[in-house]
């Protein structure tokens, strides 16, 4: 019985959420983005950036002028973007560069790969996920939707914060962007078992991974002005998007998706329109440990702003991928 319970309970949340989401979409435009100030100088890492919510980040910050590094798995989809986006004729450049999140040993060699290239870093935007996937593992022996959604952006963001930080300057801090979800109010965080091993449900696994990336972006925007550096971190939301993330939901439930999806969901260029604000507007210029949903600041869940969650996380998740604590 408990094990049924562990099961039905995430999901029974993680709708409930996505009720209340739809409803205030049906009520409320999306967010529209405004004039923003040119990024020309400033270059960006967006990873998932050849498609979806990614893509549009990535063009829009292009257009901006940005140098912007498209990191994605799948090269032949990267080419792609990179093409559409110089053929659009932005002031800005777009490049490709292979990243695999759900490979501790890609994420180091795309590091380095970025920082031998000898370019500055003004913006990340932690932007790619999977959502629902049947249990599976990462290369390094994770659940799926806690190694790539958050311990690889853990690890990446982790590996960039000297380029970030030595590029960050007063009034023209360097901004790390990460995507969450609504989906993390009904994420619970299990210390005991992140994995998810005892009883799987990838309802679960998602919310609890979109959870992470909050407590992970509040906290590192502690150690950043703790640090004195030029940094901010914070977490967006962009609300129930029409992407290919939701592939992965059964035939009854991707049935009933379709025309909800016409009529409620945001497109991707409307759910990226928070994280590329976040990235650029003028008014978040030293702004940071924020939960930004459809262009405003908004509460978070409660255990997110528990100061010892969020510094046991940190310490189990660099355990985990083979970081020294700072």
């Amino acid at each position: 019985m408990m094990w049924l319970l562990s099961f039905i309970l995430p999901i029974i949340r993680l709708y409930w959420v996505g009720v209340q989401v739809l409803l205030y979409q049906l009520f409320n435009k999306s967010f529209a983005l405004p004039v923003l100030p040119k990024q020309n100088g400033r270059v960006a890492i967006v990873t998932g950036g050849a498609r979806g919510m990614g893509f549009e980040t990535a063009r829009h910050l292009a257009s901006l002028g940005m140098h912007v590094v498209i990191a994605g798995n799948v090269e032949e989809e990267g080419r792609a973007a990179v093409k559409s986006i110089h053929e659009e004729g932005h002031q800005g450049k777009a490049e490709f560069l292979f990243l695999d999140l759900a490979s501790l040993k890609s994420i180091r060699q795309f590091v380095q790969r970025f920082k031998d290239r000898g370019l500055p870093l003004h913006v990340l935007v932690n932007n790619a996920g999977i959502m629902l996937v049947p249990e599976r593992k990462t290369e390094d022996g994770f659940e799926l939707h806690f190694g790539l959604n958050y311990l690889g952006h853990f690890l990446l963001t982790n590996l960039l914060l000297d380029s970030l930080k030595r590029s960050g300057r007063q009034k023209a801090c360097s901004r790390i962007v990460t995507m969450s979800s609504a989906t993390h109010y009904a994420g619970r965080l299990n210390m005991e078992d992140l994995q998810g091993r005892s009883c799987y449900c990838a309802h679960g696994a998602y919310a609890q991974s979109k959870l992470a990336l909050v407590l992970f972006t509040y906290h590192l925007q502690e150690k950043l002005t703790a640090g004195g550096d030029h940094v901010t971190a914070n977490a967006v939301d962009p609300g129930m998007v029409d992407t290919d993330l939701y592939q992965n939901l059964c035939s009854p439930a991707q049935a009933a998706k379709r025309p909800v999806a016409k009529m409620l969901f945001r497109t991707p260029a409307e759910g990226a329109s928070t994280a590329i604000y976040a990235a650029t507007a003028s008014e978040l210029e030293g702004v940071g440990g924020c939960y930004l949903y459809n262009g405003g600041k908004t509460q978070s869940a409660d255990i997110t702003y528990d100061g010892e969650k969020q510094a046991e996380l940190w310490k189990r998740s660099c355990s985990l991928v083979g970081l020294q604590q700072a």
